[in-house]
């Protein structure tokens, strides 16, 4: 740009230059030019835009934010929940297997789980597999306590039992809706797997409505990929949070990381009645059931997609009142669709005795709706466990003993133990782990008592001894 060309686009910048007079200044003399019309405004820069690279960082920044909040979330439920989270060790016979059992427990096998406070007053709700042939049980709470438990009741239908502790103000779990629960959401586990106390692993909740395991009488399961292995069954599935969801039961043993569990609200109102009544009054209306296979479909006329086939129907009982003949289809319960035969068991147990429910019934193509009021099963209470039952009185808590030589001492010296000689069945002594053979080092603090002063320590139905089985020792606690 040359000297001239550069004068004149001063000047004309010059004008457009709004500089105000100071404060008290005179105006020029001469007028000023009138202003020349504006322009219309252009369009807006756009603001610049971020690099690959900042995008990236940016992304990558936000992710871990999420990741950190979901990591929260699971902390926060086993804070919440954790408490309520019980680890329960079942006595239920010997094991001589492993030498290191009888460091722990005089010999005795001991079964791992795990089981949730769902009541203050010390309701616990586990499996009945966890219980299952029990003779002793322990709790142990996550604050370190332990108490002795004694079976409230079981259910072996559902597999779930209910066991109560001598305690109050336990910290209790809060069940959710499990109906309401969605495939797909988060769910924690908690429990004792291989009797690692207080356990975490996280999941989805995998499908609900899971029947035909072929385990229990009633199955409807929720299905989980939380990490679930032996020791969790009893524990609790829960949601973000921090709600019960379902009762850890099994594992599917040719897969992997497909875990079962007890829905809530089949296991609540389990848990409630084992509590309060020690059994379980279960609805039934007195038909056999078989599922609508594809092949029994085309065999009938104008079959239902899916249903719960007829196959016996009891006399005199609810469903024959209600009109149901063998070769009914029932389409629907209580107007809830009905897939297969376990649909019909899952929602008669939902419902209690004396309710009279609408059935939607298929025969010969033709549907219809009838009402059936359901009767109480009558079924037999299941058999007590050793737990459950006073152990028989027997002289000397069941210890037949008879004096031995002791080892020599560091002098030479030798002196006499007690060695037992027989234990009597469902005795005291059987139910702490003693057997033939062992030798008492000390009873009830007094070391290498003879037969005749073990025999009077136990006369007051109580005996703490130290015994030596093989080359190891334990102690052992007699109650009459």
């Amino acid at each position: 740009m040359n000297s001239r060309r550069l004068a004149v686009s001063l000047a004309l910048l010059v004008p457009a230059l709004s500089l105000s007079s100071p404060a008290g200044a005179q105006p020029a003399a001469d007028p000023a030019p009138a202003p020349s019309p504006k322009a219309p405004p252009g369009p807006r820069a756009a603001p610049p835009r971020p690099s690959r690279a900042a995008a990236t960082s940016a992304a990558a920044a936000a992710g871990a934010a999420d990741l950190r909040r979901l990591g929260e979330a699971f902390a926060d439920v086993a804070d919440k929940v954790g408490p309520a989270v019980v680890q329960i060790e079942v006595t239920v016979g010997e094991d001589v297997s492993s030498p290191l059992r009888w460091f722990r427990d005089g010999g005795q096998r001991r079964g791992l789980g795990s089981g949730v406070i769902f009541s203050p007053d010390g309701g616990i709700l586990t499996n009945n597999h966890v219980v299952d042939g029990a003779r002793a049980i322990t709790v142990r709470l996550r604050d370190g306590r332990m108490f002795a438990g004694r079976v409230a009741g079981r259910d072996p239908a559902t597999d779930l039992a209910v066991i109560r502790v001598d305690a109050k103000d336990l910290p209790a779990a809060t069940f959710g809706d499990s109906d309401a629960a969605r495939v797909g959401s988060w769910v924690v586990a908690i429990g004792s797997p291989f009797g690692l106390g207080h356990t975490v692993t996280t999941g989805v909740l995998s499908a609900k409505g899971r029947g035909g395991v072929g385990v229990n009488d009633v199955e409807d399961y929720l299905q989980t990929d939380a990490s679930i292995n032996p020791g969790n069954s009893g524990g609790p599935l829960v949601d973000l949070d921090g709600r019960v969801l379902g009762i850890n039961t099994m594992v599917v043993s040719r897969g992997q990381g497909i875990g079962l569990a007890v829905p809530a609200n089949m296991a609540r109102r389990v848990a409630e009645q084992l509590f309060r009544n020690g059994r379980v009054e279960r609805a039934f209306i007195g038909v056999g059931l078989q599922d609508l296979t594809p092949q029994l479909a085309a065999a009938m006329q104008s079959p239902p997609r899916a249903g719960a086939l007829v196959n016996a129907v009891a006399p005199d009982g609810p469903a024959a009142r209600a009109n149901l003949e063998p070769g009914d289809v029932i389409t629907s319960v209580a107007a809830r669709p009905v897939r297969d035969a376990q649909d019909v068991i899952r929602e008669l147990f939902n419902h209690n005795v004396g309710e009279t429910l609408a059935l939607e019934v298929v025969r010969g193509g033709q549907r219809y709706l009838t009402r059936v009021t359901l009767a109480p099963r009558n079924e037999p209470p299941p058999p007590a466990l050793p737990v459950q039952r006073a152990p028989a009185r027997h002289p000397g808590l069941g210890l037949t003993l008879r004096d031995a030589p002791a080892p020599r001492g560091p002098g030479g010296e030798r002196g006499s133990v007690a060695r037992i000689v027989a234990v009597a069945n469902d005795s005291p002594a059987e139910r702490a782990g003693l057997r033939p053979g062992d030798v008492i080092l000390e009873a009830d603090r007094n070391r290498a008592p003879t037969a005749a002063a073990v025999e009077e320590a136990a006369r007051d139905g109580e005996l703490l001894v130290r015994v030596q089985r093989r080359d190891a020792t334990f102690y052992a606690a007699l109650r009459r």
